[in-house]
């Protein structure tokens, strides 16, 4: 029997998706999550929902479904030991430090991969089993008969999302959030970059739109179809929706999972009409439907994306136009009713007056609000409606929105249902947090005389097309890199043209996407092109790692094999790959942290790219006839469409060129001039080049996060408090020196937020191993 599992963002939805049936739930901690704009669940919370579940025969998963820099890996390997203790029945995870750190130290820890690690495939799933993890989470763009074809080809358990809202984006692919500003989708931070009006120029002119914004998914009807295959888990998306949500939800696809053998479509229609009261957005069934790949990228598109469709979701109730404080007693009711272990500021509310929407809420109906500059959103239960004799409304909705800000309809009272308590009403016994552990050092593995003969120092140029293997040979490279795609395969597989490099100074770079319905073509072509001489191959999947195993050829692991820290080096490490590409979001900071100087001869550094924003797996609608396009803040963005999907890069380059020399002398001397997916000209080239010698930047290029580094909102709020310290030290010694008579100067304290120099009283190394277990 397939589970049905449904997500938590708080203690409210916890309670209905047990009371409507699910059979797990998965939620996430105040870290190392993909939905850190939830209230998530304290630590005393999380210690009781484990025990409460677990008492009623249910499951609970955590979700640590983010990467992590090299400064946080200590506080990971904290949070795991707690979990390790607390026991929930399995951990969501995306970084491959999580699986290396279970390996080295919590082998009883059950992990499943998230969504986020972009497996889809029965090769990915079938090394990832290899390597402990139980369950593998699907990607979302994936077919039924795709699923088949990996639940046929692998002894992993199958989860899959069912239900909620859509990336536009592959899997774990998407940039877009972090090129903006630093909020990462694959830190938690996305903005939904896709959910956003953009302006487009069509031939004829100006046209503006919803472009990206995807349908939500909905698949209640193939539920059937899918157990019959045996997908082991269903997954209902929405830890930012309220209560009344995901009871409803629950409820329908419970359903139909319990009576569609006694009569299949009287189920589906029961499950549709229980779902009639999500006024989220428009629904779709995505790649369900299509006989073979060719006709998904053709028409997925027009299936999930609606340019008319507003960014946010549900029924739009207008925007804040006035607001003032909430009447005391409304307050004093709200703060006796708080949970206890709750952060009291999720629960800080204030009366606004909305306008420009046509449904007046009341009490007891659920909304969301979303902020004008997309840094955050929340849903609200209506406690309070106030109508003054002029006719004006005033509702109630959380503080930390303003004027200007969006409210949409979620749920009406009429809807909602009151469910049992989970949680016990004492909290007081459960007490447990993370600890003060020390995480061991970890040293990379030392390099070998000539173990890196194949990767050598100096400038490596990676193209998209066969004509543009010629053009760069005016930037002098060490190394060639060619995009595998529908218009270098066929040239590649037969030696169609006779290339200015030899085979062995040659890399061929694989898609980070790698589908079921391509896998047994795509291990084929893997296979004849090594017969045919090529040695040395980027891989961008954990697929690729599973089809080359054993195979004598040259590996480096690409930039969407995300190597942000020392622990998830040393897994890829474990799978014989000694040679890394630095993904485009990272930071100099940060990399440097990573590999200590002895090792960083093991690096290829991107100093120029367009980084794919987006990477679709359709090409965009027939009717969507532009290239350029810009957002709210005229920041462009060109868009191209071919077999291969669709691809969403900025105007402006990510140029590192002019800090080569400063790279080099700080051991990183493989630097990577990335033109993939654009049109390389020799006006370009000569741009580069002399950026690249005389050590001058180019104009209106980005830095990405290589100064800043991700956006934290941790470490903002350490920084502050530090400052606030320091301050009032400062103050406390003034006043001091005031009251004694002198005039004493106070000297500036560090305000950073780091621990400084923590001194180990061991130090024990782990570096590559034969086995992980």
């Amino acid at each position: 029997m397939s589970e049905l599992l449904a997500p938590a963002g708080n203690i409210e939805s916890l309670d209905a998706a047990i009371g409507e049936g699910a059979d797990a739930v998965y939620l996430g901690l105040k870290s190392f999550n993909a939905r850190l704009r939830t209230s998530n669940f304290a630590w005393n919370q999380f210690e009781a929902a484990v025990q409460a579940v677990h008492r009623q025969g249910k499951k609970i998963y955590v979700t640590l479904n983010t990467v992590c820099e090299e400064r946080e890996t200590e506080r990971l390997y904290r949070l795991l030991s707690y979990l390790d203790k607390i026991g929930p029945d399995g951990l969501i995870v995306q970084d491959f430090a999580v699986i290396r750190m279970c390996q080295q130290f919590f082998p009883n820890m059950e992990l499943h991969s998230s969504t986020q690690m972009n497996v889809e495939s029965a090769a990915a799933a079938n090394l990832l089993s290899k390597e402990g993890l139980k369950r593998v989470v699907l990607a979302r763009e994936l077919g039924l008969e795709e699923i088949k074809q990996i639940k046929q080809g692998t002894n992993a358990e199958i989860e899959m999302f069912v239900h909620g809202a859509l990336c536009v984006s592959e899997s774990g692919l998407c940039l877009f959030s972090s090129f903006l500003g630093g909020k990462s989708a694959n830190r938690g931070m996305c903005t939904q970059a896709c959910r956003r009006f953009y302006t487009a120029e069509y031939p004829e002119g100006v046209e503006q739109g919803y472009y990206f914004s995807p349908c939500d998914m909905q698949l209640i009807d193939h539920i059937p179809d899918l157990m019959e295959i045996g997908v082991d888990s269903f997954k209902i998306e929405g830890r930012m929706k309220s209560a009344e949500y995901v009871g409803s939800v629950v409820a329908a696809y419970r359903y139909v999972m319990d009576h569609w053998k006694e009569d299949k479509k009287g189920a589906i229609a029961a499950g549709k009409r229980m779902l009639a009261s999500d006024f989220a957005r428009s629904k779709t069934d995505y790649w369900y439907g299509f006989k073979e790949i060719g006709e998904g990228v053709n028409n997925a598109g027009a299936k999930i994306l609606n340019p008319n469709q507003a960014g946010g979701t549900g029924i739009y109730l207008g925007k804040i136009a006035k607001v003032r404080k909430a009447p005391d007693g409304l307050i004093e009711e709200i703060n006796r009713n708080i949970p206890e272990g709750a952060d009291p500021r999720d629960y800080y509310i204030q009366m606004a007056q909305l306008s420009g929407g046509s449904y007046d809420p009341d009490p007891g109906d659920s909304i969301r609000v979303h902020s004008k500059n997309d840094d955050g959103r929340k849903s609200h239960k209506v406690r309070s409606v106030e109508v003054e004799e002029d006719g004006s409304r005033w509702v109630d909705v959380p503080k930390s929105f303003g004027i200007g800000d969006s409210v949409y309809l979620l749920q009406i009272k009429s809807m909602s249902k009151r469910y049992a308590r989970v949680l016990p009403p004492d909290l007081g016994k459960f007490r447990r947090q993370p600890g003060d552990e020390l995480l061991p050092v970890l040293d990379l593995t030392p390099v070998e005389k000539k173990e890196l003969a194949y990767f050598p120092d100096g400038i490596y140029v990676q193209v998209s097309s066969i004509a543009d293997v010629f053009l760069a040979q005016a930037l002098h490279p060490v190394r060639i890199i060619i995009e595998y795609n529908s218009d270098t395969k066929d040239d590649l597989l037969h030696s169609r043209t006779v290339l200015p490099f030899s085979k062995k100074t040659v890399f061929i770079s694989l898609d980070p996407f790698c589908p079921a319905a391509t896998e047994n073509q795509f291990k084929a072509e893997l296979d004849l092109l090594i017969e045919n001489g090529w040695c040395n191959f980027v891989v961008n999947n954990i697929a690729h790692i599973q089809m080359l195993k054993g195979k004598k050829v040259n590996v480096i692991a690409g930039p969407y094999l995300y190597t942000f820290n020392r622990w998830a080096v040393s897994w890829l490490e474990n799978q014989n790959i000694g040679a890394f590409v630095m993904p485009y979001e990272n930071s100099r900071r940060n990399l440097e942290a990573t590999f200590d100087p002895e090792v960083r001869q093991r690096v290829l550094v991107p100093v120029f790219a367009y980084p794919a924003l987006f990477r679709i797996r359709f090409k965009l609608p027939k009717e969507y006839g532009f290239t350029y396009f810009s957002d709210k803040e005229n920041e462009e963005f060109k868009v191209v469409s071919s077999d291969d999907g669709s691809f969403v890069m900025p105007e402006l380059p990510f140029s590192l060129l002019d800090k080569t020399e400063n790279l080099a002398a700080s051991g990183f001397k493989k630097m990577l001039i990335d033109f993939s997916k654009t049109k390389l000209s020799k006006g370009q080239i000569k741009a580069i080049t002399s950026s690249l010698f005389k050590k001058q930047i180019l104009p209106d290029v980005s830095r990405f996060n290589w100064k800043d580094g991700f956006y934290s909102p941790q470490q903002i709020e350490e920084f502050k408090a530090s400052n606030e310290r320091a301050a009032a030290a400062r103050l406390a010694m003034q006043k001091d020196a005031s009251a004694k008579g002198k005039d004493r100067s106070v000297p500036q304290k560090n305000a950073s937020s780091g621990r400084g120099g923590t001194v180990r009283t061991s130090k024990k190394t782990y570096g590559k191993k034969k086995k992980p277990f």
